[in-house]
């Protein structure tokens, strides 16, 4: 997918200039790869306002990409426990089990990495059943957002480091895209990825999250 052209159209929709060089956080390799049959579109989500931004604006690229390649593509949205929280949840927790199952739709997949901490179930006071009563409803709101785009949706649930994860589901689903909710290249977890990641890495400058 011309992740540069879709830029260049979000920036005469929103009459800004700067999109582009703000948004690109991690650029393309210089070496260009076959075109897949499917596109496959990462978005890091944690309910926050950040996250929130990023999945409107995956769900605008794969709108606009559904339409001028006739591809299918598919939003994976990720939403991630970081390893230091589990082991808070495990010293309060010591031992008890989760009740019961995620009931939200989608494909569900744990590993020993993640993308980023939980914001509310964070505290040593939830115990391992509310917090994956948190991740359910959190990726369930995710879905809510999502119910215009009428396409292909997919949710994650993992554990562990947040680059390490990322390269994990970026390689694993061979996607086009990453969205995040970083504002800068700066930003530590962008620096932790590196510049030679699988694909390009969008970011949410500050003049989006007004928009």
């Amino acid at each position: 997918m011309n992740v540069h052209s879709m830029l260049v159209r979000l920036q005469g929709t929103l009459g800004r200039a700067d999109l582009v060089q703000k948004m690109v956080l991690i650029p393309a390799l210089g070496v260009a790869r076959a075109e897949d049959s499917e596109i496959n579109l990462v978005v890091g989500y944690s309910n926050s306002p950040s996250s929130q931004t990023a999945l409107d604006l995956t769900l605008w690229i794969a709108h606009q990409t559904r339409l001028a390649t006739g591809k299918q593509v598919t939003v994976q949205v990720v939403y991630v426990v970081a390893d230091s929280v589990m082991n808070r949840i495990s010293s309060f927790d010591s031992g008890r089990k989760p009740k019961g199952k995620l009931k939200a739709e989608g494909e569900w997949r744990t590993s020993r990495t993640a993308i980023a901490e939980l914001e509310t179930a964070t505290k040593a006071q939830f115990g391992t059943a509310d917090l994956f009563d948190q991740a359910d409803r959190i990726l369930w709101n995710a879905r809510c957002m999502a119910e215009e785009w009428r396409g292909s949706l997919k949710t994650h649930l993992r554990f562990g480091t947040v680059a390490n994860e990322l390269k994990a589901v970026v390689g694993t689903e061979k996607a086009s895209l990453l969205i995040l909710g970083c504002d800068s290249p700066q930003h530590p977890l962008i620096r932790q990825l590196g510049k030679s990641f699988p694909c390009p890495v969008l970011g949410i400058p500050s003049v989006l999250e007004g928009e």
